[in-house]
């Protein structure tokens, strides 16, 4: 049997071949699984459980057909969906754990995370973060109404992309050591939590890599994104491989 690990879908209407690239996943190689972790940024962006769209309740109804069929499903908050609550997680059938996450898998502990809290270099990130995980802003922002929620959230992609731009604009350089893990923050957090394996998501940029914490060998297996790599991480008993779908 094999563990499944996905992050960075990004689902949204505007881009349906996404959604029905997920929806043959589902069916086919996650039906296989012994579970399935979604780390992440399922969706582009989630204004609260009472969202409206198509593609969350598209979503919902495929990974609650998924769990019934007796494949454990289980996620993870992105940065794009940290506002995803139980409601929802209880019409889909998965279950939400914290970030970051320790599971054993195949007898060995790993440690699941988004990996946006890897990018400690980035402080206008970190500072935004900070803001929006306090349950005093979440509480306020979710009793606003929904198209005020919805406006707030295409602002915020809007100012998202224009940052990008901005950090691109100052070199290439520049761009992707922001943007990135910060090296000293991926060892303190190996340190932290004592284990040899991190899995996460965020960065866009699958890989996986080998370092020296504490004269132990450790292992980041970062995930890609469903923009242009339909990212995958197959993980068995014995070995762990990371594929593309596209």
């Amino acid at each position: 049997m094999t563990t499944l690990f996905i992050s960075d879908l990004h689902l949204d209407a505007e881009r349906p071949d996404t959604t029905e690239l997920f929806g043959a996943f589902l069916r086919n190689q996650a039906r296989r699984a012994e579970a399935l972790y979604i780390l992440g940024d399922l969706f582009e962006t989630w204004v609260g459980d009472d969202d409206d769209s198509r593609v969350g309740a598209w979503v919902a109804a495929h990974l609650r057909e998924l769990a019934d069929s007796g494949v454990p499903v289980h996620f993870i908050r992105g940065n794009r969906d940290f506002l995803l609550g139980s409601a929802y997680a209880r019409h889909a059938g998965f279950r939400i754990l914290p970030d970051p996450a320790v599971i054993l898998l195949y007898g060995t502990p790993v440690l699941l995370l988004h990996g946006d809290l890897l990018c400690s270099d980035d402080t206008a990130y970190q500072a935004f973060r900070a803001q929006t995980r306090d349950p005093a802003w979440q509480s306020a922002f979710l009793a606003q109404p929904l198209a005020a929620r919805q406006a707030f959230a295409a602002q915020a992609r809007a100012a998202s992309q224009a940052r990008q731009s901005e950090l691109k604009d100052g070199g290439m350089g520049n761009f992707e050591t922001i943007t990135d893990v910060t090296p000293a923050t991926v060892e303190a957090t190996f340190a932290r939590y004592g284990i040899d394996t991190m899995i996460h998501g965020h960065t866009h940029r699958p890989a996986v890599h080998r370092l020296q914490v504490g004269g132990r060998e450790c292992h980041r297996i970062v995930l890609g994104d469903w923009y242009e790599q339909g990212s995958v991480l197959r993980v068995d008993a014995e070995s762990m491989k990371l594929e593309s779908l596209l």
